[in-house]
C-alpha cells in the first residue's frame, strides 16, 4: 500500500470526529484502500453488536435527549442568495451560467416553502454607482439599476423578506441576523450563487453564530463544477459553533 494512501486510512480509521474521518475516507483515491476501510468499518460495528447493552451515563443520556429534541423542531428561513439579473444574464461581466440550471428547481422550493409557512429571505449584492468594490469586480448590482433585481422567474412576492448586502457573505453589514432573530430562526437552507464565494462565506459566519445550514445541491451554483463540489465538501464537513447554538436554540425556545 502507498505510504500517502496508508496514512489517509490512519486519519479515516482514528478516534475523531465522523465528520473528519470520513472527509479522510473521501480522499483515498484507491479503491481497494476503499473497500478495505469499508470491511474494517463493518467488522468493528458487528463487533460493537455483539457486546451487551449499556446503559449511558445521566450526562450523556441528557446530553443525547437534548441533540434528539433540537433536531426534531427545527425552525427554517429559506435564504435564497444573490440570484440577480447580472448573475444570470448571458454575457454580464460577473455572469454565472450555472446557476440559470437551478432557476426550476429554485422556484419549485420557493413556492413549497411559502406554503409551508417557512420564510423566504432574499439576500442580495447591492452598491452605490460610487462604491470602490466596483474597482475590482466591474459594474454589477449597482442600487437602482435592472442587474440588481431578482431573476424574474424567483421574484420576491409580499410576506418574503429582502435583504441586501455590500460583500461576499449574507451577514457582513445587513441586517439579515436581526430578520433571521425576529422569525426565531435556528436552520437555514442556504440556495443560490455562487457556491464558493457567496454561499461558503455565508455559510461560515451562519455556523459561528449558531445556525445550522443545509445546502440542497440541486439549489446551488458555483461558477465551475471543480469550485462548486470543493466549497460543498467544505460547507459538509463543519458544524455550528456549539456555545452560539446553545445561545440561539435557548432564545428560541418558547418561555
Amino acid at each position: 500500500m502507498k505510504a500517502d494512501v496508508a496514512e489517509l486510512l490512519e486519519v479515516a480509521l482514528a478516534r475523531r470526529p465522523d465528520r473528519v474521518g470520513h472527509a479522510a475516507f473521501d480522499l483515498l483515491a484507491d479503491d481497494d484502500a476503499r473497500a478495505e476501510v469499508a470491511a474494517l468499518h463493518e467488522d468493528l460495528t458487528a463487533l460493537a453488536l455483539a457486546e451487551p447493552a449499556a446503559m449511558p451515563s445521566e450526562g450523556l443520556r441528557s446530553r443525547l435527549l437534548a441533540t434528539v429534541h433540537g433536531a426534531a423542531k427545527p425552525k427554517r428561513a429559506l435564504l435564497v442568495v444573490d440570484m440577480i439579473n447580472d448573475h444570470l444574464v448571458p454575457g454580464r461581466i460577473l455572469e454565472v451560467p450555472r446557476a440559470r440550471d437551478i432557476v426550476a428547481a429554485l422556484a419549485t422550493r420557493i413556492v413549497e416553502a411559502r406554503r409551508d409557512g417557512i420564510p423566504v429571505v432574499y439576500v442580495l449584492d447591492r452598491h452605490e454607482p460610487t462604491d470602490s468594490d466596483l474597482d475590482d469586480w466591474g459594474e454589477h448590482a449597482v442600487e437602482g439599476s435592472e442587474g440588481a433585481e431578482v431573476w424574474p422567474a424567483l421574484a420576491p412576492q409580499p410576506g418574503d423578506h429582502l435583504v441586501t448586502k455590500p460583500s461576499y457573505s449574507s451577514f457582513f453589514r445587513s441586517n439579515l441576523e436581526a430578520v433571521l432573530d425576529s422569525l426565531t430562526v435556528d436552520t437555514l437552507e442556504l440556495t443560490g450563487c455562487s457556491t464558493e464565494v457567496q454561499l461558503l462565506a455565508t455559510a461560515t459566519d451562519a455556523l459561528q453564530m449558531g445556525f445550522m445550514v443545509e445546502v440542497p445541491v440541486a439549489l446551488q451554483a458555483g461558477t465551475s463544477v471543480e469550485a462548486e463540489q470543493s466549497a460543498l465538501r467544505t460547507m459538509q464537513f463543519l458544524v455550528p459553533y456549539k456555545p452560539a447554538r446553545e445561545a440561539r436554540m435557548l432564545r428560541a425556545s418558547p418561555a
